[in-house]
């Protein structure tokens, strides 16, 4: 059984919220580019996949750490859930 999308997100949201945005998510949708609205920096990359990897048991290959992957919570519970199921 795997994990839901909508549980994923939450998850990866609150995350993202008490960590890169000191609690205010005001505005800040499932689509929003991390890096594109300079929400999260290389170091936060960093403490990202840290986060992923802890929290679901998966490890994240450094040719995965690309935009495609972690630029938005709608891609990152994409790639975890592939992960995953993998």
């Amino acid at each position: 059984m795997g994990i839901k999308s909508m549980q994923l997100k939450s998850e990866i949201r609150v995350f993202i919220v008490e960590n890169f945005l000191y609690g205010q998510d005001d505005g800040f949708t499932d689509g929003i580019s991390f890096l594109g609205k300079g929400l999260i920096d290389s170091t936060g990359v960093l403490e990202l996949v840290s986060f992923i990897e802890e929290k679901y048991g998966i490890a994240v290959d450094d040719e995965e750490l690309v935009p495609d992957n972690f630029d938005s919570i709608d891609k990152l519970s994409l790639f975890i859930a592939e992960k995953l199921n993998s």
